[in-house]
């Protein structure tokens, strides 16, 4: 990983569990640009790599914004961000990525629920001062766990701001008829939350006619989705012809780190790409959210992080 050594400026409270992390270069220089909806890479000690969206405006090369939410079932990320990432703490990350591309539309539509706000902050602030037409829809338990809740509210695009709560005085959650009933050929919809708020969106768009090219997701975790039981089966290294079994519930990753094979890894859970490797023969059992539905099929590489096998034998090219 290229890394940049940054500062952290400033370490903020946005909403229940969430804290914001201002980073700034340690001699005051520009930062590499990044383009709406980017990530960076944290490296937050050997081993441990987490990403992070970028949620600031894009033309802001000053600063970066993370938004980090900490999670109950943390791997140690969110943790070690919230607990040992302070003020004045100096923290390596990658050059910016970009998964999640705007493309020019007519009209862009954003959702977001919960930690989902980050990448579309700066998707926000990008279609706001390119007077292009948009709105915002985020989601949230209540309005104590909206992160960033008072900067879209005072935000110069407040108007096209809609907040949904589940709980509270004057919940109003989100529906999707009066949005996404009638498909706009010349829109897009953009989509970032847990599995089942994405689920809900995207098979609904479908349902009523979006083209799958009008919707744009990012995902901050794996889907579950599995095509096969999960059996044992063999994984073979093309360069050295070494064979290994890997059970029920192990990942191939774990496996081959454990017997001295290196393998790139970055967020373990099929999310952003690091450990894709190449499949010279066997079936992938695919359980990656970084590969879109034609590469799984085409069958030709997978995530070793998360993914697994529906034929007996898998042929990697490690």
């Amino acid at each position: 990983m290229q890394a940049l050594r940054l500062r952290v400026a400033r370490k903020s409270r946005e909403a229940a569990g969430v804290a914001a992390f201002e980073l700034r270069s340690l001699d005051g220089s520009a930062l590499p640009p990044f383009t709406a909806g980017a990530h960076v890479d944290v490296l937050l000690r050997e081993g441990l790599v987490r990403q992070y969206s970028l949620c600031n405006a894009p033309w802001e090369r000053d600063r970066y914004v993370l938004g980090v939410q900490r999670k109950v079932d943390s791997r140690g990320g969110s943790v070690a961000m919230h607990d040992e990432v302070h003020e004045g703490a100096i923290v390596d990350i990658g050059l910016p990525r970009n998964l999640f591309s705007m493309a020019p539309a007519k009209r862009s539509l954003l959702f977001g629920a919960g930690i989902g706000i980050t990448p579309l902050l700066s998707m926000a602030e990008v279609l706001h001062a390119s007077g292009r037409a948009f709105e915002l829809h985020y989601s949230a338990r209540s309005p104590e766990q909206a992160a960033f809740r008072a900067r879209l509210a005072a935000a110069a695009y407040a108007d096209r701001v809609r907040f949904h709560f589940s709980t509270g005085p004057g919940a109003n959650r989100l529906e999707l008829p009066p949005l996404l009933a009638t498909p706009d050929p010349e829109a897009r919809l953009y989509v970032c939350g847990p599995p089942g708020y994405i689920g809900d969106i995207t098979d609904f768009a479908a349902a009523h006619g979006w083209r799958a090219d009008q919707v744009c997701v990012e995902r901050f975790g794996a889907t579950t989705a599995s095509s096969g039981a999960d059996r044992a089966f063999d994984v073979v290294l093309a360069r050295s012809g070494r064979r290994f079994t890997i059970a029920p519930g192990q990942a191939i990753h774990e496996v081959l780190l454990s017997e001295g094979v290196e393998v790139p890894l970055s967020c373990e859970q099929g999310v952003c790409g690091t450990c894709l490797t190449r499949v010279l023969s066997g079936v992938p059992d695919h359980r990656d959210s970084f590969l879109d539905a034609s590469e799984h099929a085409r069958n030709d590489c997978m995530t070793v992080c998360c993914s697994r096998a529906t034929s007996p034998e898998l042929l990697l090219d490690l």
